[in-house]
């Protein structure tokens, strides 16, 4: 060997060595950085979970508690929505249908109309006024008939496993059913009224389903005690309103969930029909659909639709609705939060973990039942982003942006992982976690889970940390 040769050799081993070096020393102060941040004295009594797992170069990062069972309040949407992407078609759409029986003669359908359910959870007062005019543009002008929802595709369950009683009458917290509509929520528009009478109230949508008593009292001065409920205690659709409202506070609004989603979607419908010019005069209730009705039209709505705000703005009832149309695209009847479920525990499977090391009850994440791990949220994006390339882009796609929309909108703005993370977040009282994926200064993706959990008070402290370490695994890797 020459020794221009040997010089040469010589040269790309210190560079090889030198940038090995510079790796291992990377990754060090990367781990001694973040050991640092999670010695603060808010870890004193709060738990953290994390495993960062770098996807470009197939190799761990970092992990603390990774295998520790936790809450994941709804990040649990990640693994709901995560199972619909794996089990069903790119082209699945969310149904709701409508049938008539009887015959239809001189524009009167001599029958009934059944509206068939689907479990789509975006369905809309818009949505429903276009289906009663497909009603109408079909040739009926009257019904002789009665009005029916068949709700035969969910179980009788209207609230999910391990849910807080006390979260109701809030409208995240959506009664279940296979026939929603407007979220199963009302909105409530409130502002004085003149001196010494109630607050002038409005509903959206307008409807006859859902009453009020109204005992606020409008005041010259003071304090705003205006409360505005529902008598969720007794599973009635009554608006309570009570307490003082000064003249001169802005108008302003409420949401309230609603009990019975079905007959509120049927009430609503109802009264569309006199909006449409549409003569009916039966009853309305639930009944399965019959063999010889015939359609008129369905309402579809595409899953991917419905995957991102479940995702970007942590919708709870489109994740409970997606869990079950998994298990009806496959068993099409009575479906519940545990038929979904099967399938769930399927995709852990499949990405290489025992569900049986886990527990998760609902699609949402409300529960404070559901456990999972850091180690297994991380295995899940492994999973996607090296077996189904398509998947993995759907799902991405479908996560918060830092600094930009969803639940990450007013979150590490300014800040040098603006733009740069797309993630889920999940929140509950002592919990709050961030997992998602992560691009570095150098163009590596991260896949990351931070749990942090069982503290007292405000999330600020919990949201800080968490994006601090994003921005810490931005620089150091």
């Amino acid at each position: 060997m020459n020794r221009s040769t040997f010089k040469i050799m010589l040269f790309f081993l210190l560079l090889l060595y030198s940038s090995v070096s510079f790796s291992q020393a990377d990754s060090l102060n990367l781990k001694i950085k973040l050991d640092s941040l999670l010695t603060s004295d808010f870890f004193s009594r709060t738990q953290i979970a994390i495993d960062v797992y770098d996807l470009t170069s197939e190799k761990p990062v970092y992990s603390k508690n990774e295998k520790l069972l936790v809450r994941p309040a709804s990040i649990e949407k990640i693994f709901t929505t995560s199972a619909a992407l794996k089990f069903l078609d790119s082209d699945f759409n969310f149904e709701t249908s409508v049938y008539y029986t009887g015959k239809i003669e001189d524009s009167v359908c001599t029958g009934d109309i059944i509206i068939v359910g689907g479990f789509d959870p975006d369905f809309s007062i818009r949505d429903l006024d276009s289906l009663v005019r497909e009603i109408k543009n079909y040739g009926i002008n009257k019904i002789s008939g009665n009005l029916y929802a068949d709700v035969s595709a969910g179980d009788s369950l209207f609230l999910g496993n391990g849910w807080m009683w006390d979260d109701d009458p809030g409208a995240f917290f959506s009664n279940l059913s296979p026939m929603n509509i407007n979220q199963n929520s009302i909105q409530i528009i409130y502002e004085p009224g003149e001196i010494g009478k109630p607050a002038v109230v409005n509903l959206f949508p307008e409807n006859n389903f859902t009453g009020i008593k109204n005992n606020s009292v409008t005041i010259d001065t003071g304090k705003s005690t205006i409360n505005i409920t529902r008598d969720w205690i007794n599973r009635n659709n009554t608006i309570l309103i009570s307490g003082n409202i000064p003249k001169d506070k802005l108008r302003d609004t409420v949401s309230l969930n609603i009990y019975n989603p079905s007959f509120y979607f049927l009430n609503l419908m109802k009264e569309s029909f006199k909006r449409n010019g549409i003569a009916f005069e039966g009853k309305i209730d639930t009944l399965s659909l019959i063999e010889d009705a015939d359609d008129i039209f369905t309402i579809e709505r595409n899953l991917d639709s419905v995957i991102v705000p479940a995702n970007k703005t942590s919708n709870n009832l489109d994740a409970e609705m997606i869990l079950r149309a998994i298990a009806l695209e496959n068993i099409s009847k009575h479906i519940g939060a545990k038929k979904g479920i099967v399938f769930v525990d399927s995709l852990i499977t499949i990405a290489g973990f025992n569900p049986k090391d886990y527990r998760i009850v609902d699609g949402s994440g409300l529960s404070f039942y559901n456990l999972i791990s850091a180690e297994l949220t991380t295995g899940l994006f492994k999973y996607f982003y090296t077996e189904d390339e398509d998947l993995f882009i759907r799902l991405y796609n479908s996560f918060p942006i830092s600094g930009f929309d969803g639940t990450l909108k007013n979150r590490m703005n300014n800040s040098s992982v603006e733009k740069r993370v797309h993630a889920k977040t999940g929140s509950m009282s002592g919990i709050n976690n961030l997992a998602g994926y992560l691009r570095t200064k150098n163009g590596s993706l991260l896949a990351f889970s931070i749990f942090v959990q069982n503290f007292v008070g405000s999330h600020a402290q919990a949201r800080l940390i968490q994006d601090k370490i994003c921005e810490l695994l931005f620089e150091g890797l």
